[in-house]
């Protein structure tokens, strides 16, 4: 059932303004408060392939992301669109990489918090975790779908999950439509963890009504009250990685619209997946995409996509830099 919506705004101009109006954005340029209302992009990736011992990904055949990606570039460029901060989730499966992302974070009030790489059920991660969740900017952690069980259960899995609730911490999950089925069985198993499926479960998107097994999976976790989903991944899911996926927000509405419908205004966050998303499209058009959908959301909906639900998932009104 679709969810109640603020009376819309009729244009884009006036939509921005109203939004504008809304977000009080604090600070100089490229210092905001993270305890001070703003845009904020809950998936971006950072990493230096010239550290010692270079990174696990991407990979150096992928020669246009395989290069120093840091912060002082994602700033530039996403300052003029409003972002007043980003959530930084891991690219790496190497643990000890957390603890430079962490090191970049101590120095740049605009990243706001981390969702980092361990993965539950394996020996250590209680540990691991209690030594991460020390830090306040870490949020949480990122697992693949073939990682969580077919059918959760009193596992080692499970049992690390229930810690990270126990924590306050979210779990981001990175799966393909056929395991959204999973998603929806951990959070019936671990009712208190806060879920958040990456990229609209990397759905195909054509322009056309969605696959029927995305859309059976997105009502299987919609029935979930724990689970969230990150309204990232648009342009990837036109497949077009050669920088031209289309800038037309029509094309990708029945993909947006079937998820907004389903899991409401309070459950849905803004993310860009740069730099992984400027393969298909400039962040600037990844942007104008999004406020578009939200748009026809009206203003207090747009404000709690853009940046009042990220900061209830992600805990990040805890955070005082």
């Amino acid at each position: 059932m679709t969810q109640p919506t603020s009376r819309p705004v009729s244009t884009r101009r006036g939509f921005l303004g109203t939004l504008a109006g809304s977000l009080a954005i604090a600070g100089c340029a490229g210092r905001p408060n993270a305890r001070h209302a703003g845009i904020i992009d809950t998936h971006t990736h950072f990493y230096d392939p010239t550290r010692p011992g270079g990174i696990p990904w991407p990979g150096a055949n992928e020669t246009r992301l395989y290069r120093p990606v840091l912060p002082p570039e994602y700033h530039r460029l996403a300052e003029p669109l409003g972002i007043a901060g980003t959530v930084v989730v891991e690219a790496s499966p190497r643990e000890s990489d957390n603890d430079w992302v962490l090191e970049l974070m101590a120095r740049d009030p605009f990243l706001l918090g981390f969702v980092g790489h361990l993965t539950p059920g394996r020996p250590g991660f209680a540990d691991g975790l209690a030594r991460y969740a020390r830090n306040p900017l870490f949020r949480g952690i990122r697992t693949g779908g073939s990682e969580v069980p077919v059918t959760p259960g009193e596992s080692a899995f499970e049992r690390d999950c229930r810690e990270l609730a126990r924590r306050g911490l979210a779990l981001d999950v990175l799966v393909s439509p056929t395991e959204l089925g999973r998603v929806a069985e951990l959070s019936r198993s671990v009712p208190d963890l806060r879920i958040v499926v990456d990229h609209c479960a990397n759905v195909r998107i054509d322009g056309h009504r969605p696959p029927e097994d995305w859309l059976r999976g997105l009502d299987a976790c919609a029935a979930r009250p724990n689970v969230h989903f990150k309204v990232s991944g648009l342009v990837e899911g036109s497949g077009r990685n050669d920088g031209t996926a289309t800038g037309d927000p029509e094309f990708y509405r029945p993909t947006a619209d079937a998820v907004w419908e389903r899991f409401g205004p309070r459950r849905v966050l803004y993310g860009s997946n740069w730099p992984v998303s400027a393969l298909f499209a400039p962040l600037a058009t990844v942007h104008a995409i999004a406020t578009a959908v939200a748009s026809r959301h009206g203003a207090a909906d747009a404000d709690a996509f853009f940046q009042g639900n990220a900061r209830r998932v992600y805990g990040l009104r805890t955070i005082s830099r």
